[in-house]
């Protein structure tokens, strides 16, 4: 089966998470020559297929079956795979059926490896992530069968297919500020302790303010505001409580210790309290790693691009590879539609992201 009739097949299953709609037990059949680890959690599905050609580096394809609803306002049915002008259309025809295709077509055709070839999917990614990837890397470290390398094939590129990978993603820690006032009349302020006053007195000094310098990789780890709310929605009254949240999305120069030291600088002095909580850790794959620099000369190879090197964007699975210390980098189609109505990608570019994993094989092998 080529890769463009394997994807539409992909397509049509309407796997929203975390329902499969029968693809694993489709890809169980394709992948008929490879051994496969079965995970099912509260409805969550994993599985890790694996072939062991030869004593050598593990590398790992990995990527999510789910998709998220589709909603109103689409030109087709969002399972029924439409073609026009070159491209197909489709919910999760960029995120990321078009990686999950482009990299079990080039498995599929792979006739020597020197090593362990693997794929890892769940669908559990669009959800709350929390029986899908991660559950199946902590079985894999239990029984000493973690990748040496890893590639995520989501949506990477920007303008043009092929300009872009990401070698690591930013953290993400979300912060939930309380400040405790004293409730009171405005007309006389003097008996109250209004938190809104007190508050906006430090706020020039917080909002927008970068934690960190970034560096060669990462963009300043930013204390981005995200909620400020407080009072009864009337006039006459002050109130006696604040509650203000934030996010950070993280580099690997700020912590959550350092966060926490950041906002006690300025409410240090005030009846406050502080909850923290770390979604995701920030890591990076080195630019010498082995993986890096392969998936930039097959992309080169392919295309004739020379791709920058990101940590730009929110959170994927590629962050639960990171904290295991896998070598790990995230190359798929151009993102510009993910989660949209009319979510669409190119014929063009799903043909050559297969023939981009299938030199990366190659490559390593």
């Amino acid at each position: 089966m080529e890769v463009i009739p394997l994807f539409e097949k992909i397509l049509r299953f309407k796997s929203l998470t975390p329902d499969d709609d029968g693809a694993f037990a489709f890809i169980e059949g394709y992948l008929e020559d490879f051994e496969v680890i079965t995970l099912d959690l509260d409805g969550v599905k994993n599985r890790f297929f694996y072939k062991k050609f030869a004593d050598g580096p593990h590398l790992c394809f990995a990527g999510h079956i789910d998709v998220v609803p589709p909603g109103d306002t689409w030109d087709s049915d969002p399972f029924e795979p439409r073609e026009q002008e070159g491209y197909i259309y489709a919910r999760g025809a960029q995120d990321m059926k078009s990686g999950l295709s482009a990299f079990l077509k080039a498995a599929h055709d792979a006739k020597d490896f020197k090593g362990t070839l693997s794929l890892l999917l769940t669908s559990d990614e669009e959800g709350d992530a929390i029986n899908g990837t991660v559950k199946m890397l902590e079985h894999l470290k239990s029984i000493n069968f973690l990748p040496d390398f890893a590639i995520v094939a989501e949506p990477t590129c920007e303008e043009v297919f092929g300009d872009a990978i990401k070698i690591g993603r930013r953290g993400s820690i979300n912060g939930v500020i309380e400040k405790m006032g004293r409730q009171g009349h405005a007309a006389y302020p003097q008996k109250a302790k209004n938190p809104i006053h007190i508050v906006a007195q430090v706020l020039p000094y917080m909002a927008g303010v970068n934690l960190d310098e970034g560096d060669e990789d990462f963009a300043p780890s930013q204390f981005v505001i995200t909620d400020i709310r407080a009072g009864m929605e009337v006039t006459n009254v002050t109130p006696g409580k604040l509650k203000m949240m934030f996010n950070v999305r993280n580099s690997t120069k700020t912590t959550a210790e350092d966060i926490k030291a950041f906002v006690d600088k300025y409410f240090k002095n005030m009846d406050y309290s502080l909850i923290l909580n770390q979604s995701a850790k920030p890591f990076v794959t080195n630019h010498n790693s082995p993986v890096v620099k392969i998936m930039v000369e097959a992309i080169k190879d392919i295309v004739d691009i020379t791709p920058k090197l990101s940590t730009a964007g929110g959170t994927s699975d590629a962050r639960f590879f990171g904290e295991y210390g896998v070598d790990t980098v995230e190359f798929g189609v151009i993102n510009d539609t993910i989660h949209a109505p009319n979510e669409r990608t190119s014929i063009k570019e799903v043909e050559d992201l297969a023939r981009i994993f299938a030199k990366v094989i190659e490559k390593f092998s």
